[in-house]
């Protein structure tokens, strides 16, 4: 066993404490460099990290209306449409075509002939065609593309972000026609249809689409999805009734989701229901996008007002209790955007709110076009700034 002197054993332990003091400061340093680096690159990380188990800081919008060239005037009533195309604002009123850029210039203004007029935008073109009647048009804000004449009366038409449209129209010895158009105007596929479409959603660049059709069920009324790839005959898959009827279909990569009259749901990539939901009230509207969907339902006698958010087939509903009635609703950059009756919204599609505003007027619908809200009145549009 070695031996050790007084002078030995006290060297011993000065190295000790010095092998120890050295460690804790180089652990102080490593920390210190790790701080450091996590300070300078916080813009990389922390965005990422705030939202992990808590929500995301609700911004507060002012709700100020814009002056200037607002409110734009509207002075044949409540009866004209507004949509967003693009970086503008469009505006079909009962005689004429407007584009209004945000700031509420008038950029350019159309007469149209049409006396039963829908208005449809996608991918910045716009679809107007007479419902009921017999001709269409595609058009830009600086020209018309092309205009279509039909042999038959015009059911409904859609139109896709590429310009590509279909349309269905009344048939002599079927019950309906379908037909799809290239964005130069070209017929590339045709459809005589046994049943009664009543939904057309353009899905893979335009290269098919899912469409809704009613049919009776034991005593009922019922609505099918059918997928259809237009290089080929006949249909993918034709998914079963949902007890609804169908009142539009939005496409996505993961199937369809059916806005219906009483219930809304959607069918998966195979062709069957996933999710169904049945309304407690009155639906005032309903949007999907890329798989989100958000609907809105008013239940006057219970005074029950509320939004149900799905962010995809086969999810439960998020329901949000409401303070007042629901206006309009649609679905934009992974936020459901929701209009009552005194203040706009935006949620997630786990229900926390993102953003808000008080909103001071009564309106009808409104749409989104880059940092603001188009708000549609009854004879005028009033534009607020909104974050969200």
């Amino acid at each position: 066993m070695p031996k050790y002197d007084t002078e030995d054993i006290v060297d011993i332990k000065n190295r000790k404490k010095r092998r120890k003091n050295l460690l804790k400061f180089l652990i102080f340093l490593l920390l210190a460099a790790v701080g450091t680096t996590a300070y300078f690159t916080r813009e990389l990380w922390y965005n990422k990290l705030r939202g992990i188990g808590e929500q995301y800081r609700t911004i507060v919008n002012t709700g100020r209306l814009a002056e200037g060239n607002f409110p734009i005037d509207m002075s044949g009533g409540a009866d004209y449409q507004l949509t967003a195309t693009g970086k503008n604002v469009e505006v079909l009123s009962d005689t004429y075509t407007l584009y209004y850029d945000v700031e509420g210039n008038l950029i350019k203004k159309r007469q149209h002939s049409y006396t039963n007029s829908v208005l449809c935008v996608s991918g910045g073109k716009t679809l107007i065609y007479e419902s009921s009647g017999d001709d269409l048009s595609v058009e830009e804000a600086e020209n018309v593309i092309y205009e279509k004449e039909f042999d038959n009366n015009i059911l409904f038409a859609r139109i896709s972000p590429d310009g590509s449209i279909g349309v269905v129209t009344t048939s002599d010895n079927y019950n309906c026609e379908l037909m799809i158009y290239d964005k130069k105007g070209t017929l590339v596929y045709e459809r005589k249809c046994m049943e009664l479409v009543s939904g057309l959603s353009f899905l893979a660049e335009s290269k098919g689409c899912v469409i809704t059709y009613l049919a009776a069920e034991n005593g009922k009324l019922i609505t099918s999805v059918q997928k259809l790839d237009f290089s080929q005959d006949g249909e993918i898959w034709t998914s079963p009734g949902m007890n609804t009827v169908g009142l539009e279909v939005y496409g996505y990569d993961g199937g369809a989701f059916v806005l219906g009259m009483d219930a809304c749901g959607y069918v998966d990539d195979n062709g069957q229901i996933s999710s169904y939901y049945s309304y407690d009230g009155d639906m005032k509207g309903g949007y999907s996008s890329n798989g989100q969907s958000a609907i809105i339902i008013n239940n006057d006698d219970r005074r029950k007002y509320i939004a149900a958010l799905f962010s995809g087939g086969g999810t439960e509903p998020v329901i949000i209790d409401l303070e007042e009635p629901a206006v309009d609703v649609t679905v934009s950059d992974g936020l459901a955007y929701v209009l009552t009756e005194g203040h706009m919204m935006a949620y997630d599609f786990n229900g926390d709110v993102r953003s808000l505003a008080h909103v001071s007027d009564s309106y009808t619908g409104f749409v989104r076009c880059g940092g603001h809200v188009f708000l549609k009145g009854y004879n005028k549009i009033d534009r607020i700034d909104y974050e969200s």
